[in-house]
């Protein structure tokens, strides 16, 4: 199964991706892209969140986010 991230793998790629976004007036990242789609997309990615929230219980929000609180305070990390 393919990769779903649009992101280049590579930094020269990203570099020159950045570039041309900036430089490029018209550039569209969505050419060739049906425009149904993407705002299908878009619409999804927006209300995905709140949507699942609203489905938890408060206990089940709670777990989550501690959860989320030990994966994100419990790293440890080396002094450079």
């Amino acid at each position: 199964m393919p990769k779903r991230s649009r992101k280049p793998a590579d930094f020269n790629q990203m570099g020159f991706a950045i570039i041309r976004e900036a430089t490029d007036p018209d550039y569209d990242p969505y050419e060739g892209k049906n425009p149904a789609a993407v705002e299908l997309g878009k619409l999804g990615g927006k209300k995905g969140g709140k949507a699942r929230a609203a489905k938890l219980t408060s206990e089940e929000r709670s777990a989550s986010a501690k959860k989320a609180a030990a994966a994100r305070w419990g790293k440890e990390t080396t002094p450079k």
